[in-house]
């Protein structure tokens, strides 16, 4: 048999032991939670920075837009020294032709204006998607906004516009587009007058374009290259190394004959001339020098960040650094006339002017 001094040895060994352990397990439990309790802590701090951030850059878009905006109101009242023939006729004056580019919406209550050169395909491609009319190859609507054929996107029938709706109702039209004005979201994208000229040039006249050669080019060439009878097509024009170039483009806008013929095409129209600043009061104005914020605070306000994914773009290959080079053969003189042919654009939009060109 165990002495009774033997078992209280044991036991006070083991009791000694135990106290070990759990103030090793009590120090190590000490040390977990604070480590849990630190982590909390960063967790909600970079949470709540994350979120002051978003806070910050939201209000920074809020302004941002505010300010696009008002500067168009005051450029557009009767007082400001900005004079230009449409600035001061009512919407109902604007011919209903003029207001083809207003793309509408009923299901989300919203109304593009859609300026080419100006990310267009995207927004027209997010348009359709919302609008629900055009039905995929198994019969549903598109729901994403890249799988939409690129042949049917610019295709006219595809999209309701104003001027459908004036072909539709005729005289009672005016009064279905002041409701949609009054109460619809409406929004436009706008660009550098120059850089969007550029990139007009360069998408329908560097490569072949049979439609913009044979309706514009071979105008061109004739007037202004000495081309008495130019190539038929494109194709054959570009086979023989007979090339449009921007310095004949640039003659072609700056010539009143142009205009008395037939207004300007759409790629080169002035974009106040396309979608009406002073007689449509837009809730947001969008450029595409900051598409990427612009589109996601604009998805945000429509209620649609969490529905539609806006198109990746490709990277601009007519920045404003490049102007410098488009320009070098354009005489000084003939800059300055175009910058007064898109000085309103450049103002309303509260683009820089291209000092560094008229100067020379």
């Amino acid at each position: 048999m165990f002495s009774i001094q033997f078992i209280l040895r044991n036991w006070y060994r083991l009791l000694s032991k135990m106290q070990k352990q759990l103030k090793c397990f009590f120090f190590g439990g000490t040390i977990l939670i604070a480590f849990f309790i630190i982590c909390w802590d960063l967790r909600k701090e970079r949470t709540f920075n994350l979120q002051m951030s978003s806070s910050l850059d939201l209000t920074h878009l809020k302004m941002r837009q505010e300010h696009r905006r008002r500067i168009i109101r005051e450029l557009c009242s009767a007082s400001s020294s900005l004079n230009f023939t449409e600035k001061l006729i009512t919407f109902d004056q604007i011919p209903n032709k003029a207001l083809d580019h207003l793309i509408v919406d009923d299901h989300h209550g919203v109304i593009y204006c859609f300026v080419p050169k100006v990310a267009c395909t995207n927004w027209k491609r997010v348009m359709i998607v919302l609008s629900q009319n055009l039905k995929a190859p198994d019969g549903a609507p598109y729901l994403d906004p890249l799988d939409i054929p690129y042949k049917i996107i610019h295709n006219y029938t595809v999209h309701k516009t104003f001027n459908k709706l004036w072909r539709r109702f005729g005289h009672y039209s005016r009064p279905l587009m002041h409701h949609k004005l009054k109460n619809y979201t409406k929004f436009l994208f706008v660009r550098d007058p120059f850089v969007r000229l550029i990139s007009a040039f360069w998408d329908k006249f560097v490569k072949p374009d049979e439609y913009f050669y044979s309706h514009y080019g071979s105008t061109m060439l004739q007037r202004y290259a000495n081309i008495s009878k130019p190539p038929d097509s494109a194709k054959e024009a570009f086979a023989a190394g007979i090339r449009l170039s921007f310095t004949h483009f640039i003659k072609y806008l700056l010539d009143p004959q142009t205009e008395e013929e037939k207004p300007f095409n759409e790629h080169w129209q002035q974009m106040y001339r396309l979608c009406h600043p002073c007689q449509i009061e837009y809730d947001f104005v969008g450029k595409l020098e900051t598409l990427d914020d612009d589109t996601e605070h604009l998805l945000k306000i429509l209620g649609l960040d969490n529905y539609i994914h806006f198109p990746p773009g490709y990277e601009n290959r007519t920045a404003v650094d490049w102007e410098g080079e488009w320009f070098a053969n354009i005489s000084v003189a003939d800059r300055r006339k175009l910058y007064n042919l898109y000085e309103t654009d450049y103002k309303l939009f509260e683009y820089d002017k291209p000092e560094t060109l008229l100067d020379e």
